[in-house]
C-alpha cells in the first residue's frame, strides 16, 4: 500500500509535467555515455589486414597478378595466400599473417616458387593496413597471431564488469540514495574514459576498461530506478522503455566518431567527453520522493514536493508526514481485516530463488522468462558487435544497428498497449529467429544481408525492451524484485556470452546467426505459453500470480480489485537490479 501512497504524489502534482520531464531527459541523456562505452570496443579491437614484416627495405611486391613497391599498396585487397616481396638485399620472402618463408636461392622473382624455403613464425614484427584503421590497440600492441586472444578478451571482460557493476551499484543505491550513485558513476565514466586513452600498456587498458564497465553499468541500472520513481504510472512504460533509446543513440555516436577519427586514443577521448556537459548540472538533481519518504527524511521530501508543485505551476496540498501516516494506517487496517477474517497474522516469510519454482506452472514460467532475458541480451550484442563484419561500410552498419532501435521502442510501446505483452514479445522473437535463418539461406547479396540483420536487431530490441515490464507483471509483489533481479542476471550472462558467440564466425561465417536464430525461434514459441498481463492488476500473492491466464472461478470483490491496482507503483521494482 505504500506504493499507492507515493502514487498520490503524481496524481496531485502530475505524472510527467515540466519538472519530471526536465529530470527525465537530463538523466536519460547520460545513458548515451553507457551505449558509447558498451560498444566502443567494436573499433578499439578491430583487426585490420596484416602480414609479417621482413628485415630490410622492400623494393618489389607480388600478390597474384598484382605488383607494387610496398606492402601498403597490397594490404587493402589482401585476403589469403602469401604476399611475395623482394628486399634491397636481394632476398625473397613469402609473407602470410603469422608465418614468413625465406626462399633459398630463387632463380627469378615470380609469385610461384617450388624450391626450398625456410619457414618461421613472425618475430614480433607486423605490417598493418592503415587505410581503414590508422591506429588502435591491436596495431599498437601487436595483438595478433598468438596474442590475438588478448584482443578477443577485451569485450567479454568488459561485460563481466557490467555484471559486477549492476550487482554492486544496484545494492548501494538502495543504501545511500540514487542521486549519489548517479553523480559518482557519471564522474567516474568521464575520468576513467579519458584515462583509458592514456593507458600505456594492454594490462592497464584492461583494468581501466573493467572499472569503466562497472560504473557504466551502475549508472544504467540506477537511472532506470530514478526515472521510474519520478514518473507516474500513466507514462512509466514509455519512460522506462525509452531510456533504451538513449543507449541506442550512444551506439550511433560510436559509429560516427569511429568513421571520423581513426586513431584510437583520440577516438576514446572524444567518446568520453561528448556527454561531459551532464557533469555541470547532475549535482543539482534531487533525490526521489520515494527514497526520501522511505528513509524518513520528511523535511527534504516536503521541500521536494513544494518544488515540484511550484515548477509545474500547481499548488501542493500534500504533506510528507501525512503520507506516511496514511501508509501506517493502511497497514493497520490490512492487519485488522485479516484478523476479522479469522486469519492469524503470519510472520513474514523469507523468500528465496526457490520460490520462483514453487509449482510446475511457475517453474515453466520462470525458465521461459529467464530465456527471454538471455536471448534478448545475447541477440542484442551479437547483432551489434557482428554488424561490422556484414560487408559494406562497417561504420554505416553500426550506425544503422543503433538507428533501428529508435522505432523499435516506439512500435514496442504501442503494441504492448494494444495487442498485449505476450503477443508483442513472441512475434518479435520469432521474427528475429526467421531473419537469422534467412541471412544464411539467401544468396550472398551484401545489401540483403545487411537489411535482414537490421530487421533482426529491430525485432530483438522490442523483446529486450519489454521483458523488464513483462517480468514485473508476471510475478507477485512478494517476489517481484527477486524475479526481475534474477532475470537481470540472466541478461548479464547473455552479454558475457555474446562476444564469444561473435568470435564463432571464425569457424563459420554464419554460426553466430545460427545460434541466435534457433534460440530466438524456440524461445519465441515458448513465450506463447505465457499468460497475458495487459489490463490485469499486479498480483500480490503466489496464488494470484499462478492463476494468471486462467478464468477466475469467482468474481473478485471491488476491494480486492482496488488493492491489486494499488500495487501498480511496484513497477519501480522493474529495474531495481
Amino acid at each position: 500500500r505504500s506504493s499507492m501512497t507515493v502514487e498520490r504524489i503524481f496524481d496531485e502534482l502530475g505524472h510527467f509535467k515540466r519538472f519530471q520531464a526536465c529530470l527525465y531527459f537530463a538523466a536519460a541523456f547520460q545513458a548515451i555515455a553507457c551505449g558509447i562505452h558498451y560498444l566502443a570496443s567494436v573499433f578499439l579491437v578491430e583487426t585490420p589486414n596484416f602480414v609479417c614484416g621482413v628485415p630490410g627495405n622492400i623494393t618489389h611486391v607480388l600478390y597474384g597478378n598484382m605488383t607494387g613497391s610496398s606492402l601498403e599498396e597490397i594490404l587493402p585487397v589482401f585476403k589469403s595466400g602469401p604476399v611475395v616481396v623482394k628486399t634491397a638485399d636481394g632476398e625473397q620472402w613469402e609473407l602470410s599473417r603469422c608465418r614468413s618463408a625465406l626462399r633459398i636461392e630463387p632463380a627469378d622473382f615470380t609469385y610461384d616458387f617450388h624450391g626450398n624455403k625456410t619457414v618461421s613464425a613472425c618475430a614480433g614484427k607486423f605490417v598493418f593496413d592503415h587505410s581503414e584503421v590508422r591506429q588502435n590497440i591491436v596495431t599498437d600492441w601487436d595483438l595478433v597471431c598468438d596474442r590475438e586472444w588478448l584482443a578477443k578478451l577485451c569485450q567479454p571482460t568488459f561485460m563481466l564488469g557490467v555484471l559486477i557493476g549492476a550487482l554492486v551499484f544496484g545494492d548501494v543505491a538502495d543504501r545511500v540514495g540514487r542521486v549519489r550513485i548517479l553523480m559518482f558513476t557519471s564522474l567516474s565514466q568521464f575520468v576513467l574514459g579519458v584515462l583509458v586513452a592514456f593507458s600505456g600498456n594492454y594490462y592497464l587498458f584492461m583494468v581501466l576498461r573493467f572499472l569503466l564497465a562497472m560504473v557504466s553499468s551502475g549508472y544504467l541500472v540506477v537511472v532506470f530506478v530514478y526515472v521510474t520513481e519520478f514518473t507516474g504510472s500513466k507514462v512509466r512504460t514509455w519512460t522506462s522503455m525509452h531510456v533504451h533509446a538513449h543507449f541506442a543513440v550512444g551506439v550511433m555516436v560510436v559509429a560516427l566518431t569511429g568513421y571520423l577519427v581513426r586513431v584510437w586514443w583520440i577516438y576514446q577521448i572524444i567518446l568520453s567527453t561528448c556527454t561531459s556537459p551532464f557533469l555541470l548540472f547532475c549535482w543539482k538533481f534531487p533525490e526521489t520522493p520515494f527514497y526520501l519518504l522511505t528513509k524518513g527524511r520528511y523535511k527534504d521530501a516536503q521541500a521536494l514536493l513544494d518544488a515540484m508543485a511550484r515548477f509545474n505551476g500547481l499548488e501542493c496540498r500534500l504533506k510528507a508526514e501525512q503520507l506516511m501516516e496514511i501508509e501506517k494506517s493502511d497497514k493497520a487496517a490490512a492487519l485488522l481485516e485479516q484478523e476479522a477474517e479469522g486469519q492469524p497474522a503470519q510472520p513474514e516469510k523469507k523468500l528465496s530463488i526457490l520460490d520462483l519454482f514453487g509449482s510446475w506452472r511457475m517453474a515453466g514460467r520462470t525458465c521461459t522468462v529467464w530465456s527471454i532475458w538471455f536471448i534478448g541480451s545475447l541477440g542484442y550484442y551479437v547483432f551489434s558487435l557482428g554488424s561490422v563484419s556484414l560487408g559494406g561500410n562497417q561504420y554505416m552498419n553500426l550506425f544503422l544497428v543503433g538507428a533501428v532501435e529508435l522505432p523499435s521502442y516506439m512500435v514496442g510501446c504501442f503494441a504492448m498497449d494494444r495487442i498485449g505483452r505476450r503477443m508483442t514479445c513472441a512475434p518479435a522473437l520469432l521474427l528475429a529467429g526467421v531473419t537469422c535463418i534467412l541471412i544464411i539461406v539467401v544468396p550472398e547479396i551484401e545489401a540483403l544481408a545487411i537489411a535482414l540483420s537490421m530487421i533482426g536487431k529491430f525485432a530483438i530490441a522490442i523483446a529486450f525492451g519489454l521483458i523488464y515490464l513483462y517480468t514485473c507483471e508476471l510475478y507477485p509483489t512478494i517476489i517481484r524484485s527477486l524475479a526481475v533481479g534474477t532475470g537481470s542476471m540472466m541478461c548479464r550472462v547473455g552479454s558475457v556470452v555474446a562476444p564469444f558467440c561473435v568470435y564463432l564466425a571464425d569457424v563459420w561465417q554464419y554460426l553466430p546467426q545460427v545460434i541466435v536464430g534457433i534460440l530466438a525461434f524456440i524461445i519465441g514459441v515458448l513465450t506463447l505459453l505465457l499468460p497475458e498481463t495487459l489490463g490485469q492488476p499486479l498480483t500480490n500473492t503466489l496464488e494470484e500470480a499462478e492463476s494468471l491466464g486462467r478464468k477466475p472461478k469467482t468474481k473478485q470483490s471491488p476491494l480486492r480489485n482496488r488493492d491489486a491496482e494499488d500495487g501498480c507503483f511496484n513497477l519501480r521494482a522493474l529495474l531495481s537490479l
